[in-house]
């Protein structure tokens, strides 16, 4: 948590999050208490944002927070940031934690270009496809995905492509953090834990610095 992010979280006279239990406990743990809170998570944001509108047209600061990661980036967050713009306010990023950013830095990507799919589709078809075309390009990609699918997409990639070495990190930044590495294979043998969040990195064939990197440092 950043001191700008405790800073707003003080300042701001109504919170909105993604889940107000979670929420709640971070305002303890930082010590800010008597915040009027309320809801908006992916079943209620359209709603919840027509509301937030109503509480900044009276004059009322609101800061809006999701249960994990950066809103807006596959969480909650995408459809409040339109409703408010569209209806004349500012919208201000406090940034902070987010899984693909933290997991890049400790992937080793030597590369500048990577894609950030976040979650697969939890349809085997589907999902089955769109790795196969984010394998195809040969390009470091980072996908979330949920406790429950997580040895049936790392069993996919195994079988699509099993010499391509990856990263996956379970529970960034929280008590329980780990990072695991290797083929597909690997890290489904290395994996003890299935509980958590999840973000995985699956890295280019070769991954070295190429050519055009080398022109752009020279002299």
């Amino acid at each position: 948590m950043t001191l700008r992010g405790i800073k707003t979280l003080k300042e701001a006279q109504v919170v909105a999050c993604e889940d107000t239990r979670h929420t709640l406990n971070l305002l303890n743990h930082l010590g800010i208490t008597g915040k009027r809170m309320i809801a908006c998570h992916a079943r209620n944001e359209a709603a919840s944002a027509q509301g937030i509108v109503k509480l900044l047209e009276e004059g009322l600061d609101v800061a809006y927070c999701s249960d994990a990661g950066t809103p807006g980036v596959s969480d909650p967050g995408s459809r409040l940031v339109n409703v408010v713009r569209e209806a004349g306010f500012p919208v201000v990023p406090i940034p902070g934690a987010s899984a693909s950013v933290t997991l890049i830095s400790v992937s080793g990507l030597a590369g500048k270009t990577f894609t950030f799919e976040g979650f697969l589709s939890p349809k085997s078809g589907r999902r089955k496809k769109r790795l196969e075309e984010l394998l195809s390009r040969d390009e470091a990609f980072i996908v979330y995905e949920s406790p429950f699918r997580i040895r049936k997409t790392l069993e996919e990639i195994k079988n699509l492509a099993p010499q391509r070495r990856m990263v996956l990190g379970r529970e960034m930044t929280k008590t329980f953090e780990e990072f695991v590495c290797g083929t597909a294979q690997e890290v489904l043998e290395k994996l003890k834990v299935d509980k958590g969040e999840f973000a995985l990195c699956i890295l280019p064939s070769a991954n070295a610095q190429g050519e055009e990197e080398e022109e752009d440092n020279a002299d």
